[in-house]
């Protein structure tokens, strides 16, 4: 069972140290990630850049247990993550954690209706079907709740994507390339609607993007190189400095 931490809007609900991540090719190691040290606030926005290859969705996995570093630590929620069996990372990721992926991920035999529902039914609750429904109204989709994914757009499937990522609100939401399938006109819409369910529920939100327009909507900019991360910068909107 995951001990259950109280939030404390001082102590990080992400923090990353010395994180390393190697691979074995015959007799050469292959550093994907290099001592990276990362620490995000909770209803904190950062966005993790760089070009193909640097490590952005190495550490994101690591960052959501997906996946063992070789050495280093990451605490998620107030949990160490290599303190704890698969079962409990998968049940912190449960009860901690939203996810949003470039191509959707979006179960084919399921409504939109259902696929949104599949976190509250991981956890065993029952009685989440008002609220799912009302998140599809919100992100534009009260009229398509009975369509499966082939009968949607990728804007609409991604809209679905949104709402079961927030139908249980996490404490973190990792979102991994969300308009890399989309037209510009789309992604702009969904970006919105993005930022706009993330400030409403108090999610920290770890975004990692090619595009500097919407990595620039974050708080921060964490720019990534080689396996490693360079140093910071703040975007337009980022809130004061904490002391």
């Amino acid at each position: 069972m995951v001990e259950t931490i109280p939030a404390n809007p001082d102590r990080p609900v992400l923090e990353v140290r010395g994180l390393t991540k190697t691979y074995q090719d015959g007799e050469n190691t292959l550093t994907v990630l290099d001592h990276v040290d990362l620490q995000v606030m909770p209803a904190e926005t950062c966005a993790i850049i760089g070009p193909s290859g640097s490590g952005k969705t190495t550490l994101l996995g690591l960052c959501a247990g997906l996946d063992d570093a070789t050495s280093g630590t990451v605490c998620l929620d107030g949990q160490s993550l290599e303190n704890l069996t698969q079962n409990a990372r998968a049940a912190l990721r449960g009860k901690s954690i939203g996810f949003v992926f470039q191509n959707f991920q979006l179960i084919p035999t399921l409504t939109a209706l259902e696929n949104v529902l599949i976190p509250l039914e991981l956890q065993g609750q029952t009685l989440g079907r008002s609220t799912a429904q009302a998140l599809l109204e919100r992100v534009g989709l009260g009229k398509r709740l009975t369509h499966y994914p082939h009968q949607l757009s990728g804007g609409e499937q991604q809209r679905v994507a949104l709402a079961r990522a927030f139908v249980r609100p996490p404490k973190i939401l990792f979102a991994d390339e969300p308009t890399g399938n989309l037209d510009s006109e789309t992604s702009a819409i969904l970006v919105d609607i993005l930022f706009e369910l993330n400030r409403e529920n108090g999610t920290a939100l770890i975004l990692v993007t090619h595009d500097p327009s919407l990595a620039a909507r974050a708080d921060r900019i964490v720019r990534m190189q080689s396996g490693r991360i360079l140093p910071e910068h703040r975007g337009p909107q980022a809130s004061p400095a904490r002391p």
